[in-house]
């Protein structure tokens, strides 16, 4: 539903805390029924390279996003196209960034209790603004606010869930369809 509405890729959860979590079969049962010009993300948190790589091949995995606390090193030990995640707070050190190679860069909001998905917005202010068109940015994004996501802060893409559900792990088709209505009218305007 979401990739007949616009999406370009679909995420799958891989982490059993989550309230989002989907079971490899389940989402093997997905993916072999989305084009083959979406994107599918793995998203996995603290999660072992091994597991990682067993998991990615079975589903047939496009991208791997790591949402945890992996280091820089971790990364080399991954056979697939890696988005980071970075949990961003006020006092955040984007430096860091200069030590995760050979990735892209997908910023959500920090909450001390949570690796994501908590639909709450970080201050955007702060990022800096050489790297706005090279993240993917998260966070609270929602119909309310991607004109001026969009049209200001302007970034690779957008990873949004919780402001599209109906409840967690379950899309609401008329929000889905609502905010890639809107995505569409912001494409054909000029800025």
């Amino acid at each position: 539903m979401c990739e007949e509405h616009g999406a370009d890729a679909l995420g799958f959860i891989f982490y059993k805390e989550s309230k989002r979590y989907v079971t490899p079969v389940e989402a093997k049962a997905i993916t072999k029924r989305l084009s083959p010009f979406t994107m599918k993300v793995g998203v996995f948190v603290n999660e072992t390279p091994e597991k990682i790589k067993k998991i990615a091949s079975e589903v047939k995995l496009d991208l791997v996003q790591l949402h945890g606390d992996e280091n820089p090193e971790f990364l080399e030990g991954i056979n697939f196209p890696v988005i980071k995640s970075f949990r961003i707070k006020d006092d955040f050190d984007f430096d860091i960034l200069n030590e995760y190679k050979d990735c892209s860069y997908l910023f959500d909001t920090y909450t001390k209790d949570g690796y994501g998905g908590s639909g709450k917005i970080f201050n955007w202010d702060i990022i800096p603004k050489n790297l706005l068109d090279a993240i993917i940015l998260s966070g609270g994004i929602s119909i309310n606010n991607i004109e001026k996501v969009y049209g200001t802060l302007n970034p690779s893409a957008v990873d949004l869930s919780s402001s599209l559900e109906s409840e967690p792990g379950r899309k609401n088709e008329n929000k889905v369809k609502e905010f890639f209505k809107k995505i569409h009218s912001l494409r054909s305007k000029t800025w």
